[in-house]
């Protein structure tokens, strides 16, 4: 690592953004969202600003930089970006990190090099990115360099990967901008629909943590929740129940399970068996949703087991190429 410089490796992702310094760990886990004022200065980040949420004034805007996996603020997600580095440690006198940021593997040359110019102007010294499949599998454990095929399936909260991974390399990989955010969309929608009910996205991401599932559970669960009448502009509350969420969130995990689908048909057949012996992993925040890997190996037959650190998996894995990088150089770099 050299004696001063420090090594950063970065899950910036559309819901949460966790750092991992190299000696040190996972150093910072924080929601991906900022809090400016009118003069665009800083007000909140991360936490706080998640807080703040739905209850500021006109002149404060709470604002989520990411979007599907990508940056949709550049300016913005660069005041972040400069925030994270130096709350991590990164940026301590005149030693400048180098950064490795993980990215969806869908992303285009521009959309890539936008994440690296952010992240120069973040105060990084040298800045590189990953694909996020091949992050994630590195950080879950899985074995990328045997000559046998493994599966990752990193659902986050703007994208959902599958990838098949062998001799470190992606064999087979897609991407899709369907993810942790369309679940809650979906909440919103039901609800609306259902209750003409308003709720914004800090409540449906909480009803998508408390009852949210993909498979039935063996107790219905129920759970009340507030917001705005549609009807007659007055606050309301309405009980809703853990079957509800389930079909109302059930197209989104269909796209993600046709997402699973399409990459095994088109695995070649000896990868396949090694699957089928191996199972499928699950990472991400998305992997946190209850029932999710029932349901996806009710559907495909395969063995399904998530990640011990589902949220943390990107950021370890990138951190583990930043330690070992003469392992990793010929297939990251």
């Amino acid at each position: 690592m050299g004696l001063f410089s420090k090594k950063l490796a970065i899950d910036l992702g559309t819901a949460n953004t966790v750092v991992y310094m190299c000696g040190k760990g996972i150093v910072l886990r924080e929601p991906t969202i900022i809090a400016l004022n009118s003069k665009n200065k800083i007000i909140a980040v991360g936490n706080e600003a998640k807080r703040m949420a739905g209850r500021v004034p006109f002149e404060v805007r709470v604002v989520r930089p990411m979007r599907d996996g990508v940056i949709a603020d550049f300016d913005v997600a660069e005041k972040m970006l400069d925030y994270f580095i130096t709350r991590a440690g990164g940026k301590k006198g005149i030693f400048r990190p180098e950064v490795l940021v993980g990215v969806p593997s869908g992303i285009t040359q521009v959309e890539r090099k936008a994440v690296i110019e952010a992240s120069i102007l973040a105060g990084a010294k040298k800045a590189f990115v990953i694909e996020e499949p091949m992050a994630a599998a590195i950080g879950a454990g899985l074995p990328i360099s045997e000559a046998r095929g493994s599966m990752i399936v990193d659902i986050g909260g703007g994208t959902a990967e599958a990838a098949v991974i062998s001799m470190k390399g992606i064999v087979v990989s897609k991407s899709i901008r369907v993810a942790g955010d369309e679940v809650n969309e979906a909440i919103i929608t039901y609800l609306r629909r259902k209750y003409s009910l308003l709720v914004g996205e800090t409540t449906a991401e909480q009803i998508k943590i408390r009852i949210g599932n993909a498979y039935p559970l063996e107790k219905v669960e129920k759970m009340e929740v507030r917001g705005r009448d549609l009807v007659n502009g007055l606050p309301k509350s309405v009980q809703i129940t853990s079957e509800e969420i389930r079909k109302a969130i059930q197209q989104v995990v269909e796209e993600i399970l046709d997402t699973i689908k399409s990459v095994l048909e088109i695995t070649p057949p000896e990868l396949a068996a090694d699957i089928m012996d191996r199972g499928i992993m699950l990472s991400g925040g998305g992997a946190l949703l209850r029932n999710l890997d029932k349901f996806i190996s009710q559907r495909t037959g395969i063995l399904v087991t998530i990640a011990e650190d589902p949220l943390s998996a990107v950021a370890l894995g990138a951190g583990k190429v930043l330690e070992n990088n003469k392992f990793f150089h010929d297939t990251i770099f």
